[in-house]
C-alpha cells in the first residue's frame, strides 16, 4: 500500500514537472516567434566536430569579418582555427554529447534515443541558446538527418533565411554501407529531397553538384558554386619555417625512423632531418653579420603526405600497393646506378630517393592498415610510412614543408571534391589524385598534378616526379604552375574564360576570401544579382 502511494506521488510529480517544462518551452518559443530576426546575424550548424569542419569554420570567419554576429554550433573535439576564438563576434556553442550510458544498450533501443537527443540539443541551441532569431541559418549537408528538417522547421517558425551548404549527398554515403537499393537509402534520399529542395540559398562545392541537383531535384532558391579554398595562412613554407616546424615535430618522430631519416646533430636546433644551418665562420666579419639561415638538406628524403578519414570510400590499399612497387623499383634502379657509378670510378648518386610517407587523420580502418604497414616496412629500404595526428595550426605547416601530396578520395556521389587537395594546392604542393567524375574541376592532369586510376599508375607517377630528387624537373614544373596561379588573383574575365575552357592551361585559383566575397557576400547583404 505504501509502495503504491509512493508510485502515485512520483507519477503526479513527474506529470506536473513535464507540464511545467512544456509550458516553459511553449512560452519561450512564442516569445521567439514574436521577435523579428536580428539583421547581420547567422547561426552555422555542424552536426560534427567543429574543429574538423574546415569549410564551416571558414564560413564563420568570413561572416564575422563582414560584421555578422556569428554563432557556430557543433560538437566539441579538435581545436578550431585561431580566428574562431580571437574574433569577438564569433560565439562557439557546443552541442552536448550523448550520455555514455546510452552507448551500452542495444542498438535498436539506442538509435531512437540518439536521434531524439540530437533533435532536442539542436533545437535548444537554435531556439534558446541564441538571444534573438538569426537573420540566416546555414547548415552543412551531409549529414542530412535530422538537421535539414530541424533547420527547415526553425527557419519557418522564426523567419530566418535558410542556407544549405552542399558538401555531398547524405544518402550516397549511406549507400556505400547498405547498397543503392536498400530501403533505408531510399528513405534517406526522399528525406534529403523534401527538406533540402527549398532554401533561401544553396551553395555547392562543384559545378557538377549544382547541375545535378538543379536538374534532378529542381532546387528552389538562389544557387551558386563556392569552390573550396584554404585560408591565407596556407602557403609553401620557407626553409626557416620548415626548420622551426621540424624542431618542434622532433618528439613525434618514432625511434623506428632514426636509422631511416638523416641524422641530426646536437644541439637539435641547428640541424633537423630536413634542414641544416651552415656552420658559422670564425672570422670577425662573419661574427658581425646576421645569423645564418637554415637550408633544405640535399640528403633529405622526399616528404610525401596524405590525409585520410580511414573509411571505405578511401582505398588505402591502393597507396600501400604503390609504395610496394616504388620500393621494388627504387632498389632496382639505384642498384643499377650504383654499379654504373662504380665502374666509372665516380661518386654514387641515387636516382630514386627515400620516401617518408606521412598520413594524417583518424578513422575506423587506421589500426588495420597501419599494422599491415609495420610488417611490410621491416624489409623496406626506401620507404617509411607514419601516421600522425596534428593540431589545426600544424597541418598547413606539414603541407607547406612537403614535396608531394596524395589523394585517395573517391566520391560517394561523384559530385564533390576533396578538401585535402584544396589544402595542398593552397600550400603550393603538387598532388597525385585518384580519378573520379568531377576531379577535372580541380586537378588538371599534367598541369597542377597527376591523375591515377590504380596502384600501378600511382607508382609510375611517384617514380617520374621524384627521379633525381631534390632536383626533379617533373615535380618542379607542377610546383611552378601552382605558384604562378597562387600569385595572380583571378579577374572576372579570367574566371569566365576558365569556365569556358575547362581543360586550358590557364588554371583558375583565387583565395577563399576572394571566392566568398564574390559568391556569398552579395547574397547575405541583400544584393543577389551580384553573386556569381
Amino acid at each position: 500500500m505504501i509502495a503504491s502511494e509512493s508510485f502515485h506521488d512520483f507519477f503526479i510529480f513527474a506529470a506536473l514537472s513535464s507540464f511545467a517544462l512544456l509550458v516553459f518551452l511553449v512560452v519561450n518559443v512564442f516569445q521567439k516567434v514574436r521577435q523579428t530576426p536580428k539583421l547581420r546575424s547567422v547561426a552555422i550548424l555542424v552536426l560534427g566536430d567543429v574543429g574538423r569542419s574546415p569549410r564551416m569554420m571558414y564560413h564563420a570567419e568570413s561572416f564575422a569579418k563582414l560584421g555578422f554576429d556569428t554563432y557556430l554550433i557543433g560538437y566539441k573535439g579538435s581545436k578550431p582555427i585561431l580566428s574562431l576564438t580571437s574574433l569577438s563576434n564569433i560565439r562557439l556553442s557546443h552541442l552536448s554529447e550523448l550520455p555514455p550510458l546510452v552507448t551500452r544498450i542495444p542498438f535498436i533501443l539506442a538509435a531512437p534515443i540518439k536521434i531524439l537527443y540530437q533533435i532536442s540539443t539542436i533545437l535548444y541551441a537554435l531556439v534558446f541558446d541564441i538571444p534573438r532569431p538569426p537573420e540566416f541559418i546555414m547548415v552543412q549537408n551531409p549529414p542530412s538527418i535530422p538537421t535539414l528538417a530541424l533547420v527547415w522547421l526553425v527557419g519557418g517558425i522564426m523567419g530566418s533565411k535558410v542556407i544549405i551548404d552542399w558538401h555531398n549527398l547524405g544518402y550516397s554515403i549511406l549507400a556505400l554501407k547498405l547498397g543503392q537499393t536498400h530501403l533505408l537509402v531510399n528513405i534517406a534520399k526522399r528525406f534529403e529531397i523534401i527538406f533540402g529542395r527549398s532554401a533561401y540559398a544553396h551553395f555547392f562545392v562543384t559545378n557538377a553538384m549544382r547541375n545535378h541537383l538543379e536538374q534532378e531535384w529542381g532546387l528552389i532558391g538562389h544557387k551558386a558554386v563556392l569552390h573550396d579554398r584554404p585560408p591565407s595562412h596556407f602557403h609553401q613554407c620557407l626553409p626557416l619555417e620548415v626548420h622551426k616546424f621540424f624542431v618542434r615535430l622532433g618528439h613525434l618522430v618514432s625511434p623506428s625512423l632514426a636509422d631511416f631519416l638523416p641524422s641530426t646533430s646536437l644541439p637539435s636546433e641547428s640541424t633537423t632531418q630536413f634542414t641544416e644551418i651552415p656552420p658559422s665562420s670564425t672570422s670577425r666579419a662573419s661574427a658581425l653579420s646576421s645569423p645564418s639561415m637554415p637550408n633544405l638538406r640535399k640528403d633529405r628524403p622526399a616528404l610525401v603526405v596524405s590525409s585520410t578519414s580511414w573509411t571505405p570510400d578511401e582505398d588505402f590499399g591502393i597507396l600501400l600497393e604503390a609504395l610496394k612497387l616504388y620500393e621494388s623499383r627504387a632498389r632496382e634502379v639505384n642498384l643499377t646506378n650504383c654499379e654504373h657509378s662504380q665502374s666509372k670510378h665516380s661518386k654514387e648518386r641515387q636516382v630514386l630517393p627515400r620516401i617518408w610517407m606521412v598520413i594524417t587523420g583518424k578513422g575506423p580502418l587506421k589500426d588495420r592498415y597501419m599494422a599491415e604497414v609495420e610488417l611490410l616496412q621491416k624489409d623496406w629500404q626506401y620507404v617509411r610510412c607514419t601516421s600522425l595526428w596534428l593540431e589545426a595550426e600544424d597541418y598547413p605547416l606539414l603541407l607547406g614543408s612537403a614535396d608531394l601530396g596524395i589523394s585517395l578520395h573517391s566520391s560517394s556521389s561523384a559530385l564533390d571534391l576533396p578538401m585535402k587537395i584544396v589544402d595542398m594546392f593552397g600550400c603550393g604542393l603538387p598532388v597525385c589524385a585518384l580519378d573520379f567524375a568531377c576531379l577535372p574541376e580541380l586537378v588538371k592532369d599534367g598541369i597542377n598534378g597527376q591523375v591515377f586510376r590504380n596502384a600501378s599508375e600511382l607508382a609510375v607517377h611517384l617514380e617520374t616526379l621524384l627521379t633525381s630528387f631534390p632536383s626533379s624537373p617533373a615535380l618542379d614544373s607542377l610546383r611552378t604552375t601552382l605558384q604562378r596561379a597562387l600569385q595572380v588573383p583571378p579577374s572576372a574575365e579570367h574566371h569566365i574564360r576558365n569556365h569556358e575552357h575547362q581543360e586550358s592551361a590557364d588554371w583558375e585559383w583565387g583565395s577563399w576570401s576572394e571566392n566568398w566575397n564574390r559568391v556569398v557576400k552579395p547574397l547575405v547583404l541583400g544584393d543577389p544579382e551580384r553573386s556569381g
